[in-house]
């Protein structure tokens, strides 16, 4: 089944059907969604708020993003890796995010397994981009929540201690950070994010 975008947003432009419901989704899926990314520290942060995210719409995530990198020290690995109980306490009391102690904790996990991984790998880019899914594995954009490379990062970071981060969440995580291109195919984004994806240096 192909997914058709739809033309609700403001510009009356066709974009994949998610993005047109709120300002705020539009522009993040204009200015974010797909276009790939190599950036350990913005990687970092997309990890944890796809893992604060379950359970959750995306929405209610965006619109905290900026008290979630207030209270997360930007997402910087080394700074969040060290957390401690004193934090967990802090965030926990912190209204402007997601108040969830098992997700708070496994944000602070993750930060250090993310620290034992560059050490490892040089690089958590390096080391996400291995999982690139083929375009052989993929069905028509926007019809899957899982793949066989989902499932095979999802794997690998419970291997390596990852919390919070199962296949469904893995895919998510691919389609925003430019792993796969999941525009639908007459969104005014699909173009653009193909180009980019092209163009793209894998780490």
């Amino acid at each position: 089944m192909t997914i058709s975008a739809e033309t609700t947003a403001s510009d009356g432009r066709p974009r994949c059907p998610w993005s047109t419901g709120a300002p705020e989704l539009t522009s993040y899926h204009d200015a974010e969604w797909g276009f790939p990314v190599d950036q350990d520290q913005r990687l970092f942060e997309k990890l944890c708020l796809e893992s604060f995210q379950s359970g959750l719409s995306w929405r209610t995530i965006l619109n905290k993003r900026e008290a979630f990198r207030a209270g997360f020290a930007g997402f910087e690995i080394a700074a969040v890796a060290r957390f401690g109980e004193e934090d967990v306490r802090r965030l926990l009391a912190d209204a402007g995010i997601v108040r969830n102690r098992a997700k708070i904790e496994a944000c602070i996990n993750n930060a250090q397994r993310a620290e034992e991984l560059i050490a490892q790998e040089g690089s958590l880019a390096s080391f996400l981009w291995r999982f690139e899914p083929s375009a052989e594995e993929l069905a028509e954009p926007q019809t899957l929540t899982v793949s066989p490379a989902s499932g095979a990062l999802a794997k690998e970071l419970k291997r390596r201690g990852w919390k919070f981060f199962g296949p469904t969440t893995a895919f998510a995580f691919m389609q925003s950070m430019g792993m796969l291109n999941d525009h639908v195919h007459d969104c005014i984004l699909r173009e653009p994010v193909e180009r980019a994806r092209a163009d793209f240096h894998r780490p």
